[in-house]
């Protein structure tokens, strides 16, 4: 099945980035590789949101835009609790963090990564009140590998910034993320 935006279910759909600074970073892609518009969220904490088996109060902007089919979203993180994303930036530094991938089966999909040895490191409700998951893949993969629960919502809120990108003149860089 290919979701509304052109790419396969099951497959990548997202790949993420850890950044200093959103606005900035957000500018050089612009700039440097015409990716655009920005769909920005200031405060993204997740609802029911847990880190390695603990209630999680970590907060991150994030900026999601697409280039062609695939997204791309920034991540800055807005304080210093525990996260996925601060553990990769002590780890790592700023840059790559995760791929997102689309799950149409998302408990089978996170079971069947854990039974393969990757640890549930994240999970939460997001907006569309789909569920996310981010599993520590100990180094077989450049970063974690996120499942993203596919639903009509969900397809549609990015299809809608897919949509957007398409054709997109330059004008209005930032978009409210709603």
């Amino acid at each position: 099945m290919r979701l509304s935006f052109g790419q396969p279910t099951n497959s990548i759909i997202q790949t993420a980035y850890i950044v200093a600074h959103l606005e900035d970073e957000i500018q050089r892609w612009i700039d440097d590789l015409n990716v655009g518009p920005w769909f920005v969220l200031e405060d993204f904490k997740g609802e029911e949101a847990i880190y390695r088996g603990k209630p999680s109060k970590a907060s991150v902007k994030i900026g999601m835009a697409f280039a062609g089919h695939m997204m791309i979203e920034l991540l800055q993180p807005n304080d210093d609790h525990p996260s996925v994303y601060k553990e990769t930036r002590e780890a790592r530094g700023y840059g790559f963090h995760h791929f997102g991938v689309g799950s149409p089966h998302f408990g089978a999909d996170v079971q069947r990564l854990e039974r393969r040895g990757y640890d549930l490191a994240f999970q939460a409700r997001v907006p569309t009140d789909d569920r996310v998951a981010y599993l520590d893949t100990k180094g077989e993969l450049p970063g974690f590998l996120e499942l993203i629960e596919v639903s009509e919502g969900m397809d549609e809120f990015f299809g809608r910034c897919y949509a957007a990108s398409v054709g997109w003149d330059g004008k209005e860089p930032l978009r409210p993320f709603t």
